[in-house]
């Protein structure tokens, strides 16, 4: 049998190219990490133009101080596990996702938690709260956020008030709107506007021990609320006057109640009138009594005079 050595080099050669071809393009895409370095860190933190605590110093200062943070190192030695477990101990990351590139550069991509109240009770305690009710240390935060103050505990704040403002967060109107939320004693709640000189009364946050049910009842029942209250704004202030009222129920479904503003202070002005106005009277009739005496003595003179020339 006759060997066709042609064919069988051919093919030894080609299959010898394909495996250059793919140790090549393998060595390309997986280079030496033994000699690499990471040249730089990029570190992308979600909502940091709007809102939240981080910025890419804080998490390279966190990285420091565990000494994980990777610039100038060899890549060989940067373990993206460990620098991502580093950083999920801050109370304000979310998620952290770390990954090498093949030309030498760290990625870190930070979600963080979102504050969306700051809690200030008449207990002293002084913290966040993030959109999911979690607990959020005191910082140098400082954007314009809801303030709740009063008779609120820890408990109280993460089942009630977290949902309550999430439901106030999510309208524009009612989040450029609502400045101060208040728990009074009883667990009222009162709201405190940026616009108008008066205090809202919204009513009780009903109560529920199922967490989804608990929030969903929560947001049915300020949703309604605030909706009544936006067409009372709309129809009722926008001509009354923004200032003519101090106080606003709208606990009741089927009423708004209004509480004039500095009612007793116009009460107590008109009863100054009242008392004013018979004292002015009397000033007028004894000014008036005057005036005719004074006239009539001078028609006396008159006559006097009038007679002692008729004499002469």
């Amino acid at each position: 049998m006759r060997i066709k050595w042609k064919k069988i080099i051919i093919t030894a050669t080609d299959l010898v190219l394909a495996i250059y071809l793919i140790l090549a393009v393998t060595s390309w895409n997986n280079p030496d990490e033994s000699k690499l370095l990471c040249t730089k860190v990029n570190i992308n933190i979600s909502d940091s133009n709007n809102a939240g605590f981080l910025t890419a110093t804080e998490i390279k200062q966190i990285l420091e101080k565990a000494h994980l943070y990777p610039l100038n190192k060899k890549i060989a030695d940067i373990n993206p596990r460990r620098i991502e477990e580093a950083l999920k101990v801050g109370p304000f990351i979310n998620t952290a996702q770390c990954y090498k590139t093949k030309d030498g550069h760290i990625n870190i991509n930070i979600t963080q938690r979102m504050p969306i109240i700051r809690i200030m009770s008449s207990n002293g305690a002084d913290y966040y709260l993030d959109d999911n009710g979690g607990i959020l240390p005191n910082s140098k935060y400082t954007s314009d956020l809801i303030i709740a103050t009063g008779n609120i505990s820890n408990n109280y704040a993460r089942l009630y008030i977290a949902p309550l403002a999430k439901t106030i967060s999510s309208s524009p109107l009612w989040l450029n709107q609502i400045e101060q939320i208040n728990v009074l004693p009883d667990r009222g709640i009162e709201l405190v506007p940026r616009v108008g000189n008066h205090i809202i009364f919204l009513g009780y946050l009903p109560k529920n021990n199922g967490p989804w049910q608990r929030k969903h009842d929560i947001n049915i029942f300020v949703t309604k609320k605030l909706s009544r209250l936006e067409k009372f704004y709309k129809y009722g202030l926008s001509q009354a006057g923004w200032n003519k009222y101090s106080y606003i129920n709208i606990e009741f479904d089927n009423q708004i109640i209004c509480k004039k503003h500095n009612e007793k202070d116009e009460k107590a002005e008109k009863d100054a009138m009242l008392k004013k106005a018979p004292s002015e009277q009397v000033e007028n009739k004894q000014r008036t009594e005057e005036e005719e005496r004074e006239k009539a003595r001078k028609e006396l003179k008159r006559q006097e005079e009038s007679t002692e020339g008729l004499t002469e």
